[in-house]
């Protein structure tokens, strides 16, 4: 295997210490991410929210509960489905948003759950909610993306193939176990420290932070199949860029071959396909009155 130069991801993940006091990039990219999201719904967006009848302070109440509850299901279902051992060893871990740790899935629970509640407590259908939202989610899974690769985690899988891949420094401890069964790597970690892998973080914010913003902004605002869209979409995106993202050690692969969320995408793109069914086949029986 020829030597060659790679990336290595040094990027201190504080940018600011005061003291004790510490700000991360991670926790700054959601902070961002809302402000994005916030601007372009009260600002850009605003005729269509009120159009809906959604007047501003409710408007601002699904923007900030909406986001909290997004954030605590990232971070209950990456524990939970991630992490379950060492949770509940250090319950407390749940509150360490700053090391990283977000499941798309969890989150996605826990904003439905509260637009579930907006919806029944305001006497709003919740497929107009989501069709209002879902839009704007691609901002904070790119955001969050970035997040990752600053952090040095989640990254993709070891590769030798691709000018850009990218030396993670965490990635140490599982590069040795990667060269016990594939030692033709040892040199290449013995120059540096780490192997080259997959950026798959950058995969990741491309398609599901650019592409899906695209596609789902470029749909028409009163079109009711948003929300299957956006399933649909993610679902396939995510199936394939799991392709190059390593899965979490303590999880592996099932059967060899899938990773957990390709599996946990599965549920979603069913659902989101059940749903564009439905509501195709609800239009048409009203065409047809």
């Amino acid at each position: 295997m020829n030597h060659k130069y790679f990336y290595i991801n040094n990027i201190n993940p504080i940018i600011l210490h005061f003291g004790p006091i510490k700000i991360y990039w991670y926790g700054l990219m959601y902070y961002i991410s809302f402000l994005f999201i916030y601007h372009i719904a009260i600002n850009k967006n605003s005729k269509i929210f009120y159009y809906n009848k959604i007047n501003k302070k409710n408007l601002e109440n699904l923007l900030y509960y909406g986001f909290v509850n997004t954030i605590i299901g990232g971070r209950l279902g990456y524990e939970f489905i991630y992490n379950i051992k060492l949770f509940f060893k250090n319950p407390l871990i749940l509150f360490e948003i700053w090391k990283g740790g977000m499941s798309f899935h969890g989150g996605i629970i826990g904003a439905i759950i509260y637009i579930l509640y907006f919806s029944k407590k305001n006497n709003y259908n919740f497929f107009r909610i989501t069709n209002l939202i879902v839009p704007l989610i691609p901002i904070g899974l790119g955001a969050g993306r970035i997040g990752n690769f600053i952090n040095g985690e989640l990254w993709g899988r070891v590769t030798y193939n691709v000018p850009w891949a990218v030396i993670f420094p965490n990635s140490y401890n599982e590069d040795k176990l990667f060269i016990l069964k594939h030692p033709k790597w040892k040199i290449i970690f013995n120059t540096y420290g780490a192997l080259p892998r997959h950026p798959s973080q950058i995969y990741e914010f491309i398609l599901e932070g650019i592409i899906l913003f695209i596609i789902l902004n470029k749909i028409k605002k009163n079109n009711n199949n948003i929300s299957a869209i956006f399933l649909i979409n993610y679902s396939i995106i995510r199936i394939f860029v799991e392709i190059f993202r390593q899965p979490d050690i303590q999880i592996g692969f099932f059967y060899n071959i899938f990773t957990l969320g390709q599996i946990l995408s599965i549920p979603m793109l069913l659902s989101g396909i059940i749903i564009l069914y439905k509501s195709n086949q609800s239009k048409k029986k009203w065409n047809n009155i």
